[in-house]
């Protein structure tokens, strides 16, 4: 594997561990479906401490995947 590629896989790993680690903000699909009432998809919450850290550094992570598989398609 050449160098590029296997940074491409670190991203797209640690991507996904990322997103794991990512609080839920809503109460997902089955409060969409029984009507919670709590789901505001557009609500603002503020993130604080890790959760906003981790946010941050998945936006980052998500960035870079996109960056690297336009180059891959080039390179």
């Amino acid at each position: 594997m050449k160098p590029f590629e296997i940074l491409f896989f670190v991203i797209a790993i640690l991507l996904i561990v990322l997103s794991l680690l990512t609080g839920p903000k809503s109460r997902g699909a089955s409060g969409a479906i029984t009507g919670g009432t709590n789901m505001n998809i557009f609500a603002k919450t503020k993130e604080r401490g890790v959760d906003k850290i981790i946010s941050i550094i998945t936006m980052i992570c998500g960035i870079l995947f996109f960056l690297f598989a336009i180059l891959a398609r080039y390179l």
